[in-house]
């Protein structure tokens, strides 16, 4: 059984018992998230297709851990004008361990 779901604008593919990095949430560790936005669930073959959501469907998650990711770098520079910018970024995710599908 998996089910397509929409966290924090992204659409992502959950199974019960996987993990998965997501857009920071705002939870703490140890607590327990709903998701509502379920756009498919498909169970042993039998597939339900949200217009634009599943009715009823629900997909629960528990939060792991918050962390970072790997270090994004920017460098902009334009040529024979003398000008050289670098900057860097680290996303924050969530990890979340999904736990029940519901639909």
């Amino acid at each position: 059984m998996y089910a397509i779901v929409e966290i924090a604008g992204q659409q992502f593919k959950v199974e019960k018992d996987k993990k998965l990095y997501v857009h920071q949430l705002k939870a703490e560790a140890g607590d327990s998230v709903d998701f509502d936005k379920v756009l498919l669930v498909d169970n042993d073959g039998k597939v339900a297709v949200g217009t634009p959501t599943v009715k009823g469907a629900k997909v629960t998650a528990k939060v792991l851990e918050h962390v970072k990711g790997d270090k994004v770098l920017v460098f902009k520079k334009k040529r024979r004008k003398g000008y050289q910018k670098m900057n860097g970024h680290r996303q924050q995710f969530t990890q979340i361990q999904v736990e029940t599908i519901v639909g």
